[in-house]
């Protein structure tokens, strides 16, 4: 199991955005740190109040939104128009291309979000959008499939090779995932703290797992977790 503490990621400060980069990232660039596996980027962004992404393009990426904190509005180019809240899994496909944009309609309250990149099994698909709700209850004390490649028990579709689980727990709570031959794990603490595999790990830290088996998670203090199942 390799560590990648949150201190030693990327840092970009715009002011109105604030965004810790765990992998290679427009301006930071580390080439021991450019992905794992298919998982391509996991930027950790605060966004200020009434501030956002203007429009810009993407291709040939499955991305997805997963909000921690407030709330994030989001227009595209195919027509989808929403906004993304704690609990929502959004996922656009950008294909053979795609223009949107993302902003913080809140005028008083930050929003903080996870943006996930995972490369697609193949270029060129048509440009897609999708966007699901999970509820606490569902995430609560457990792994709950949030992204799958064929959409099973109401997750959001990936063209890839890859599932995403989310979880939150709380003081103590344990979790047990089984990852099968010839596959690897990357998780992703997103709030509190875990032991995993007797390695404590905080918010913003991740952990890449080489080696199937058993993976054993303990909430050392309420958390919120992403597993990444990747082939």
């Amino acid at each position: 199991m390799k560590i990648r503490r949150s201190g030693d990621r990327g840092l970009a400060d715009h002011g109105w955005l604030r965004s810790f980069h765990t992998f290679s990232f427009a301006d930071y660039y580390d080439p021991k740190n450019m992905g794992f596996r298919a998982l391509r980027v996991i930027n950790e962004d605060r966004v200020e109040p009434g501030r956002g992404f203007g429009t810009h393009s993407h291709r040939d990426m499955e991305i997805l939104s997963y909000v921690l904190e407030g709330e994030l509005s989001h227009k595209d180019s195919i027509g989808n128009g929403s906004v993304i809240r704690p609990g929502d899994v959004q996922r656009m496909s950008a294909g053979t291309g795609v223009l949107h944009s993302e902003f913080n309609p809140s005028k008083s309250h930050g929003v903080h979000f996870l943006q996930i990149w995972i490369v697609p099994d193949r270029a060129g698909y048509a440009p897609s959008y999708e966007q699901k709700s999970f509820s606490t209850e569902e995430r609560a004390g457990k792994l709950r499939l949030v992204a799958s490649p064929d959409g099973r028990e109401g997750s959001v579709t990936i063209h890839q090779d890859a599932k995403l689980y989310a979880g939150t727990f709380g003081d103590g709570q344990r979790v047990h995932y089984d990852l099968g031959p010839g596959r690897y794990a990357w998780l992703h603490v997103a709030r509190g703290s875990v032991d995993v595999q007797g390695e404590k790990l905080n918010a913003g830290d991740a952990a890449a797992i080489e080696q199937s088996g058993p993976i054993d998670i303990a909430a050392a203090s309420g958390a919120e977790v992403l597993l990444f199942d990747l082939g």
